[in-house]
């Protein structure tokens, strides 16, 4: 124990020893930046790429660094490039940003002393190959999907749909598959994971093809489905012609017999089997849809035949609903339409960089700007060319210069995009894990063994601190709410005590009888990094002045679990 005890104790001096040494050489600042950027004349020149889709995909690191020279040659001109951010702060993003938890202050300090120039990329490919990958993503696409549900029916699939995403997200399986099962779905929603777009609108064609065209194209064409667009040129027919594909999907609720009522999505086709017309009703028309007529309201509006707004590629009249589905999944994931695959690339740039080429992230199209647009074509080729490989695609991002740099404030508009990374507030689901490590509720909890426990702790918290992630980054603030369950939950304020043997502080405070060297792990622990010079002596004045070590110890703890640091990835 003393020899653990004593090894440890000097892994952390030349810990703190090696981060102070880069501070004073590199210009290091409080946050972790550098404050000279590398001399631009000294980076590769690299070629640029055509912009004709290749046939086949680069390797992701070599994909970055193109990216990073398109970046520079359209979008970076004369810019203040942030300079690479530190190991300690990169480690903490990607593993955040990839897996959804924070690093262990021994992973910290592990990665800052390997002295391995291949550190960052292998910490990549590691990170990729956790089954924790699939887990924190298909908690993300759960958000995108469920905030966005029209009908509260909806939350009953969230579970299989959390359940499939993660299973194919792990799998390696194509973003084009993945697209594919989604528009094409059927099934009992319990089971089927990929039945939820339709359960989150419970079926309603209109909905669910806005919702497919927000999702896999990040086009807005439902603004024009009661007249036409008001700033793009989609006109109010390509709307219901789009919706037209799905007039014959239905959401039937099924009486389960050995568990609880749940929902099927089916194809509702028009037979003869159906009742005859009784002389008083309408004769049975077929499942088509209708354009309503906006001057005369009560009438069944206009028939419309299913066409794809993007291509203009229309379908056979009067086909059945699996024809139409799949012809409807083939026309979006085509290679000729460029927007399937730009959908997904800006909105997983703007999640690892912390801007979108466009923004909104989810607003797109050929009548919306895009900051960097060679940029966003080679990436977007790129992506098709790996056959649309999910971690193709964060492996590339996450090894580019724009990923890697120091963060900084949101930039003004009048200033270039992707000069510096952008801090990221953490989703409910990612702020719940890293909560739970630092304050080791996984062992403290008495509830932890309790699966059903554990779940309604997680739905509470998220309840609380979740949001939208399709909404603008500038539109994303903290509330009273989720101020005062930091500050005064029960949650946070039993857990930073030390006055339990079992607790992470009692521990920490066993380990480490130094003051200075239980505080440097408290920091390691909640922000991944040490504590600057100022930051270590307001805690060594706070300390002093305290005649009870472990309550000044609590209090630090509590204060660091408050920070807008620990609450964000920077």
């Amino acid at each position: 124990m003393k020899v653990s005890l004593m090894f440890r104790s000097f892994r952390i001096l030349v810990f703190v020893s090696i981060f102070a040494a880069a501070s004073c050489g590199l210009g290091l600042s409080w946050n972790g930046t550098l404050a000279d950027s590398p001399d631009a004349s000294a980076r590769p020149s690299l070629e640029v790429a055509s912009n004709t889709a290749p046939s086949t995909s680069v390797k992701p690191a070599d994909a970055a660094r193109v990216v990073d020279n398109y970046l520079r040659k359209e979008a970076l001109v004369d810019a203040d490039e942030a300079a690479r951010t530190d190991d300690a702060t990169f480690l903490r993003r990607v593993k955040l940003d990839l897996v959804g938890e924070s690093p262990t202050p021994d992973e910290v300090m592990d990665f800052v002393l390997d002295t391995d120039p291949g550190k960052r990329k292998d910490a990549i490919q590691d990170l990729l190959s956790s089954a924790k990958f699939g887990q924190n993503w298909a908690r993300y696409w759960r958000d995108v999907i469920m905030y966005r549900q029209s009908d509260p029916r909806g939350t009953v699939a969230a579970p299989s749909l959390l359940r499939y995403l993660e299973d194919k997200f792990n799998a390696g399986t194509s973003w084009k598959e993945i697209a594919t099962e989604f528009i094409t779905a059927e099934g009992d929603v319990r089971e089927n994971g990929n039945t939820a777009i339709y359960m989150a609108h419970f079926g309603n064609g209109e909905e669910v093809a806005a919702e497919f065209s927000r999702l896999f194209l990040g086009i807005q064409i439902q603004c024009a489905q009661c007249h036409d667009h008001p700033t793009d040129r989609w006109k109010r027919e390509q709307f219901h012609e789009l919706a037209a594909f799905l007039p014959r999907v239905q959401v039937r609720a099924v009486q389960n017999d050995e568990g609880p009522r749940s929902f099927q999505v089916i194809s509702r086709e028009n037979n003869a089997r159906r009742r005859r017309a009784q002389a008083n009703r309408r004769r049975p028309t077929g499942r088509e849809h209708y354009m309503s007529d906006l001057e005369d309201p009560s009438s069944r509006g206009t028939l419309t035949h299913p066409k794809f707004f993007v291509s203009n590629r229309s379908i056979p009249k009067g086909e059945t609903d699996k024809r139409r589905r799949n012809s409807l999944a083939v026309m979006i994931t085509a290679q000729s339409n460029p927007w399937f695959a730009k959908a997904f690339v800006n909105r997983i740039w703007a999640e690892m960089v912390g801007e979108g080429f466009y923004e909104p992230i989810d607003d797109l199209g050929p009548d919306r700007q895009c900051s960097a647009p060679e940029t966003m074509d080679y990436l977007s080729e790129q992506f098709i060319a790996a056959d649309y490989d999910v971690k193709w695609l964060y492996e590339t991002i996450a090894n580019t210069d724009a990923y890697q740099r120091a963060s900084r404030e949101r930039r003004r508009y009048t200033e270039a995009a992707f000069a510096a990374n952008c801090a990221q507030r953490l989703r409910g689901d990612q702020l719940y894990d890293v909560l739970t490590d630092v304050l080791a509720l996984n062992t403290s909890n008495r509830r932890a063994g309790n699966p059903r426990a554990r779940r309604n702790a997680r739905n509470a918290f998220t309840a609380v601190f979740g949001y939208d992630p399709s909404m603008p980054r500038d539109e994303l603030t903290g509330s009273i709410p989720q101020a005062l369950y930091m500050m005064n939950a029960s949650t946070v304020t039993q857990n930073v005590r030390g006055n339990r043997a079992d607790s992470a502080l009692a521990k920490i405070l066993q380990e480490f009888p130094e003051n200075d060297d239980a505080v440097t792990e408290l920091y390691l622990r909640c922000l991944a990094r040490v504590p600057s010079k100022d930051e270590a002596q307001t805690c060594r004045d706070y300390l002093a002045g305290i005649s009870n070590r472990r309550e000044g110890m609590e209090d630090i703890f509590w204060v660091l679990v408050n920070t807008a640091e620990f609450l964000h990835r920077r």
